[in-house]
């Protein structure tokens, strides 16, 4: 159901602004902690960039979901059969998400004072999961955020395995 996807979406994006919220407050009291990150894995911290995620890491997580629904739903895509998920992004779509990685990886260029960086990134990665969800359907838009969600959950569990 569109609503209850779009509703489900809206709370996701609603717990990564408190997060990033939460994050700043306590940025405030002790910034290199985030820079740090001690309780961090190994992998985690090698991923790091400034204090979390790279924002582009959102690109490469929606063009790999993209790549592996249109595969798999060639054969829908043939007989005119629309399921809604990646596999069904549309021209314009794409070509927002490009234009909008592209201003991203601007922006990324760009952030140099150390004692905003955190905050400027962070803001920055919000944005861009928020800007990338409404460029998306409800069902590409909660796709997206699960496999965000399996990937920050994969690196973890792989680097708590290896460390």
């Amino acid at each position: 159901d569109i609503d209850k996807c779009r509703y489900l979406v809206n709370k996701a994006i609603e717990h990564y602004r408190e997060y990033y919220r939460a994050k700043s407050v306590a940025a405030e009291n002790d910034l290199l902690v985030f820079f740090l990150a001690p309780c961090a894995t190994k992998l985690e911290r090698s991923l790091s960039w400034i204090g979390g995620f790279r924002p582009t890491t959102a690109f490469h997580l929606a063009y790999t979901k993209i790549g592996m629904m249109f595969e798999s739903g060639v054969m829908h895509i043939l007989r005119g059969i629309r399921t809604g998920d990646f596999g069904d992004i549309s021209p314009p779509q794409l070509q927002k998400i490009s234009e909008l990685q592209i201003e991203t990886v601007d922006e990324e260029n760009r952030l140099k004072e150390l004692s905003k960086i955190l905050g400027k990134a962070d803001l920055l990665r919000l944005k861009t999961i928020e800007s990338l969800v409404q460029l998306l359907t409800p069902q590409q838009s909660a796709e997206f955020l699960i496999a965000a969600a399996e990937l920050q959950f994969g690196i973890r569990i792989w680097g708590v395995g290896h460390d």
